[in-house]
């Protein structure tokens, strides 16, 4: 199987790797032609342009950015694509947009939308978790593709469902992630040996992921992912009034790393 993967960032490079280790022909375009080498070195083979990426490919990931770009992209993707190929978004972006795209696809060709969680470190290990949403068939055709990266793979149904659930992960994730900053602030203040403290917590009741993989996160996306919450909530009406504060905390500490001396002041 022909693998097209579209975005060589921090996420790409790692999937590009395990795709050409599992054997798949992966050709890999980015804006940034700088990546090249570095592509070439996990085994990607550079294509020239998207159109060229997509006439070759059975399937297409797209890992880039934001929904601007995935709007723009699409149109060369569905006008060089082949027909059978299956376009899988693995960008959080907001669930209309994938199911727009899959909408206007022309006849012959599926979009799905296939979200990752777990972060780098799983990318790099090959054990990240993916939502994949889309019809049956294609999910199920596209699942070896992921099964190369992704140690987890779950069908939460139709094309876009698989934002919904990211946006769920995302949103607990950055809950959790400030909850730990200003509950190990505290302790810290109180002279208790924070890190002490977070093993311990970790075999509570307060356990959650972001406690356990302390420092190893930057808050570089946070915003972008409480910003897609809150345009969620909105269109559906939902008050989410703890989402709220988090996403203005995320706000103010973007990119900014585990560092408790930057919290309690």
């Amino acid at each position: 199987m022909n693998v097209g993967v579209i975005g060589a960032g921090r996420m790409g490079q790692p999937i590009i790797g395990h795709l050409a280790r599992k054997g798949f022909r992966t050709q890999v375009y980015d804006i940034d032609a700088g990546r090249r080498a570095a592509v070439e070195a996990r085994g990607g083979q550079w294509a020239s342009d998207v159109a060229a990426l997509a006439g070759a490919s059975d399937v297409v990931l797209v890992c880039v950015g934001y929904d601007e770009e995935l709007r723009q992209l699409f149109p060369q993707l569905a006008a060089a694509g082949r027909r059978g190929a299956i376009h899988a978004v693995l960008s959080t972006v907001h669930p209309k947009t994938v199911q727009a795209l899959a909408a206007a696809a022309p006849p012959g060709i599926a979009v799905v939308d296939a979200t990752m969680c777990r972060g780098g470190k799983a990318a790099d290990e090959g054990t990240l978790l993916c939502f994949v949403g889309g019809e049956a068939a294609s999910v199920e055709r596209l699942r070896p593709v992921l099964a190369a990266f992704a140690s987890d793979i779950v069908h939460t149904g139709a094309a876009g469902s698989a934002q919904v659930a990211k946006a769920a992960n995302n949103l607990i994730l950055w809950a959790c992630l400030v909850a730990d900053h200003e509950g190990l602030a505290l302790a810290q203040r109180y002279g208790v040996d924070v890190e002490q403290l977070r093993k311990a917590l970790l075999t509570s009741s307060a356990a959650n992921a972001a406690l356990a993989n302390w420092g190893t996160q930057t808050m570089a996306w946070a915003q972008d992912d409480m910003n897609i919450v809150a345009q969620m909530a909105d269109d559906v009406g939902l008050s989410l009034p703890q989402s709220g504060v988090v996403r203005e905390i995320c706000r103010v500490l973007k990119a900014r790393r585990h560092k408790l001396d930057e919290y309690g002041k």
